[in-house]
């Protein structure tokens, strides 16, 4: 019994003495330090886009750590502890799922004895907080079945100094490329036939003074033709068309004054938001259907339609597209909320043309859409003379494919919706049935991708309102309607 009872006291010092070792080694490495990086910089918040994304954030900290997140409902952590190094850090992967809702917030909490560091995770929402009368972006974008151009009308730009255009009113103007005066009628026409928005080019450069003041004749043509089509119950896009663009050089007038030129930035600048200041204001009280285009196809002062060799180029074509946000939005009442819309250098697609894309700064970034315009396969579906391609083939559906995933993915990573502003097989030329395979597989494309498309012309003769091209409108609409 002696011998039992001595045994057991033993083993009691024993595990003393492991509790106490136990305790006295976690004393020893507690951290001394304890931060969280990103881009080797300490930070407080990481902010996400409404897509679904990641981050990958460095831990500094020279004893081991533990890592939560208050709401893992949309918020994943790649590890939830690690080790502490006195020369390096450790890294954390934060994953976040894309945010359908209103924008949210959570906590990332690093933790290392009595240390820790509280990092808040912020993401965009799709849908409007509350207060904001108009819808998203995203709703938007969702709402849209199918878009028609109201092409080579208020956008029409002929050569003042032709001997043939001699110009008495704004309808001489608008009649100028062949189209008709714009009517009711011929608008309820297009959005009967299952056309909910309607696209309305406009250039102002011939209607605008030496003191930069739109002609008021002008201005109220343009509102005559917006009322004709939020009247129908479309939403309608208003924009700045042949201000920019190439400009052919035996043109005399101010065609393609708008261009992506950093040394002519500062004045061009001036005149963009003088005229968005114009347009703005006069249709400041319109609703939530009423949407506003920086402008179309801007190029660089080389008028080059590839990608700009100008390395300047795209970062001059954000900086005007800010100056047309800020623009808007400064002349208040529903402008503070309306949809904008902005496009990459050229409205192009290409690879350079996209990353060259930055989303503008805005007090409500819900509003922000993006477009793109693609004739893609350009000889399919325009008129490329001998080097025409007449079957829309595998090929052909690769290459419209192609173009619709990589500009999904880029709007994607960015947190903004988008849209074709134009597209078509717009070469008349060409079979019905191919241009109906073309039709039915890039709109279903599009659908895939959770956007749709506005039809440039054509399939609508405005001059006797009449469909000549209803088939390719059927196939259109009956892959919309699904």
């Amino acid at each position: 019994m002696k011998i039992r009872s001595v045994f057991s006291i033993i083993l009691i010092l024993l595990e003393a003495m492991t509790i106490q070792s136990c305790s006295t080694s976690n004393d020893t490495v507690t951290a001394s330090e304890l931060d969280v990086y990103k881009d080797s910089v300490s930070i407080n918040t990481l902010d996400f886009p409404i897509s679904s994304g990641s981050a990958v954030v460095g831990i500094k900290c020279d004893a081991d750590w533990n890592a939560e997140v208050l709401d893992t409902s949309w918020v994943n952590i790649s590890n939830h502890a690690g080790y502490g190094y006195a020369d390096k850090w450790s890294y954390i992967k934060v994953a976040v799922s894309r945010n359908a809702t209103t924008k949210r917030s959570t906590q990332l909490i690093i933790s290392s004895g009595n240390l820790s560091k509280v990092v808040k995770i912020n993401q965009n929402g799709a849908t409007m907080d509350s207060g904001d009368p108009f819808e998203s972006a995203y709703s938007l974008v969702s709402n849209i079945k199918l878009g028609y151009n109201l092409g080579n009308t208020l956008d029409a730009n002929p050569d003042i100094n032709q001997s043939w255009f001699n110009p008495k009113t704004v309808y001489d103007w608008e009649t100028s490329w062949g189209q008709p005066i714009t009517t009711q009628a011929m608008i309820d026409a297009i959005t009967t036939k299952g056309f909910n928005i309607i696209r309305v080019p406009v250039t102002w450069y011939p209607h605008i003074d030496t003191d930069g003041n739109v002609d008021e004749a002008w201005m109220n043509r343009v509102e005559d033709v917006v009322k004709y089509v939020l009247k129908s119950g479309a939403y309608c896009i208003l924009n700045v068309q042949h201000d920019c663009g190439a400009k052919d050089a035996s043109r005399k007038d101010d065609a393609g004054w708008l261009v992506c030129d950093a040394n002519r930035y500062s004045a061009i600048s001036t005149r963009l938001k003088s005229l968005w200041k114009q347009i703005a204001t006069r249709f400041k009280d319109y609703d939530e259907k009423l949407i506003f285009e920086a402008f179309n196809e801007i190029l660089d002062s080389k008028y080059e339609w590839g990608d700009p060799t100008d390395a300047n180029a795209c970062m001059i074509v954000n900086k005007l597209e800010q100056d047309f946000v800020d623009a808007v939005r400064a002349t208040g009442s529903k402008n503070e909320y309306r949809n904008l819309v902005c496009n990459p250098y050229g409205a192009g697609s290409t690879i350079p043309k996209l990353k060259g894309f930055a989303v503008p700064n805005d007090k409500h970034p819900n509003h922000i859409v993006a477009s793109i315009h693609s004739y893609d396969p350009y000889n399919f579906c325009n008129d490329a003379g001998t080097n025409n391609i007449s079957v829309f083939d595998s090929s052909c559906e690769k290459e419209v494919s192609d173009v619709i995933t990589r500009t999904s993915n880029r709007f994607d990573d960015l947190g903004i919706p988008f849209f074709f502003g134009e597209f078509g097989a717009i070469d008349e030329k060409k079979s019905m049935s191919e241009r109906i395979k073309y039709a039915k597989y890039a709109i279903t494309q599009m659908r895939a991708k959770d956007t749709t498309g506005l039809w440039w012309m054509g399939l609508y003769d405005r001059n006797k309102n009449t469909w000549y091209e209803s088939e390719i409108v059927d196939a259109l609409l009956g892959v919309s309607s699904k």
